[in-house]
């Protein structure tokens, strides 16, 4: 009678739980979708939405603007004023004399209106240093979206391939708990045959666990990493990214000197360097400018009706016209413009020499990412040996244990050792794929995936 009720419960319990799992699974669905990206998707995914690219583009957009207004400075300017004026006079005759005094209306009224054009004919070619400086900071502005673009690429791939590692090691471990799981049942079978202690089988349970462990702390650090790439890429917080196998060939033969060289050519801080010297170039020479007298030219139209009627008669208003050029000269800059023009050149050789620094920095930069690729290749190969190695010694350390010649702990270690391997190459595959896009990157040339 127990058993009945024992095995009713049992069956109750079943039907609960998948009756709750059937309820739950539509909502879980909805709450979390899982998407597959490869690297250069998720790159463009990325790039498309960065809130940090955005603001950049936007500073482009300024340095535009900033352009278009130097180019409207070239335009005549020109104004219009109108002005009524009404007067009372309470002393309206004027005696000036012995003779007849004049008498004065006891009240005006006046209108006035002016039109004025003016244009700037020569002002010792400030304009035109104006125009080429708001070209360059525009191009300033291009080069820091280049840059932003460059390390928000690095960045998702770094992302990315951490992910990656997370979800490699975890297969991985999970053939290493179905290897484990067959070596227990096949322990199992020798214990109940005798041919081995109840220890051993404890100890397979011990490796299972410990196995389990680390799965659970991968699960926990892949949620942190799938978590923060949602954010760089703009998608759902709950979103699962499923990432998808690595390319095989990223290799490049090149030489550490050509590395150099393409960075020397394209390096977006060594462009930046070189556009804020010409900036300052273009400053020194505004300065001089200055130094020069103006020429310009003005157009001035007048309209003057002292009767204040809206609509006067004939003869009752007059519209002269003037046209005239205006020639000034400031000579007071010949003497006060040549400590401006020394500290401008002491600040263009400090933008020369901060060159020269970075382009230090970048070769050093270049040096250390080159050497670091190549110890990623150069590891990839030795894990490729240790792999073959561990698995000609795994098979050979189960075929003593089945024989019983060698101990559990020396099958558990050469298991261990093969499973450890495996996840290390391809830990060093995603290493070697960072190293060799951080290569690319110090190098300026745009990062092609």
């Amino acid at each position: 009678m127990n058993t009945y009720i024992h095995t009713t419960i049992k069956k109750q319990l079943k039907f609960l739980r998948a009756l709750s799992l059937m309820l739950i699974l539509p909502f879980l669905a909805d709450a979390q979708s899982v998407k597959t990206l490869t690297l250069p998707e998720a790159v463009q995914l990325g790039l498309a939405n960065s809130k940090t690219l955005a603001l950049s583009k936007t500073k482009v957009l300024q340095a535009e603007a900033a352009y278009q207004q130097v180019l409207d400075r070239a335009l005549p300017t020109a104004s219009a004023s109108g002005i009524y004026n009404h007067a009372e006079i309470p002393n309206h005759v004027l005696q000036l004399g012995p003779g007849d005094p004049i008498k004065l209306p006891k009240s005006a009224d006046a209108i006035i209106g002016t039109l004025s054009v003016q244009e700037l004919i020569f002002a010792g070619n400030k304009l035109k240093y104006a125009k080429e400086s708001a070209q360059l900071v525009k191009k300033i502005a291009g080069l820091d979206v280049s840059k932003d673009e460059d390390d928000i690429t690095i960045a998702i791939i770094d992302a990315y391939l951490n992910l990656y590692k997370l979800d490699a090691s975890k297969s991985v471990i999970k053939q290493n708990l179905n290897a484990l799981n067959t070596q227990y049942k096949q322990t199992q079978r020798f214990f109940e045959q005798g041919i081995v202690t109840k220890n051993e089988v404890l100890r397979i349970q011990l490796q299972q666990s410990n196995v389990e462990l680390t799965a659970l702390d991968i699960d926990k650090n892949r949620n942190v990493v799938n978590y923060n790439l949602n954010i760089m890429l703009g998608l759902p917080e709950q979103t699962i990214i499923q990432t998808t196998a690595l390319p095989n060939d990223f290799s490049s033969q090149n030489n550490l000197n050509s590395y150099l060289d393409s960075a020397s050519n394209n390096r977006v801080e060594l462009k930046k360097a070189d556009l804020q010297t010409q900036l300052i170039a273009k400053d020194i020479a505004s300065i001089k400018a200055g130094q020069l007298p103006t020429l310009g030219a003005g157009l001035g139209a007048y309209y003057i009706n002292p009767g204040g009627h809206l609509v006067p008669s004939k003869n009752e208003f007059i519209t002269p016209i003037t046209l005239g050029l205006t020639l000034s000269w400031d000579f007071g800059t010949l003497w006060t413009t040549k400590n401006k023009v020394a500290e401008a050149s002491i600040k263009q050789q400090g933008a020369q020499i901060g060159k020269s620094i970075i382009a230090d920095q970048i070769k050093t930069e270049i040096n250390q990412n080159y050497q670091a690729y190549i110890q990623a290749i150069k590891k990839i190969d030795l894990l490729n040996t240790a792999i073959q190695q561990a698995s000609e010694n795994d098979k050979i350390v189960q075929s003593k244990y089945e024989n019983s010649i060698s101990p559990l702990t020396d099958r558990l270690d050469a298991n261990t050792q093969l499973f450890q391997a495996k996840i290390n190459l391809e830990l060093a595959k995603a290493d070697a794929q960072l190293a060799y896009y951080n290569l690319l990157k110090s190098t300026g040339k745009k990062i092609t995936l």
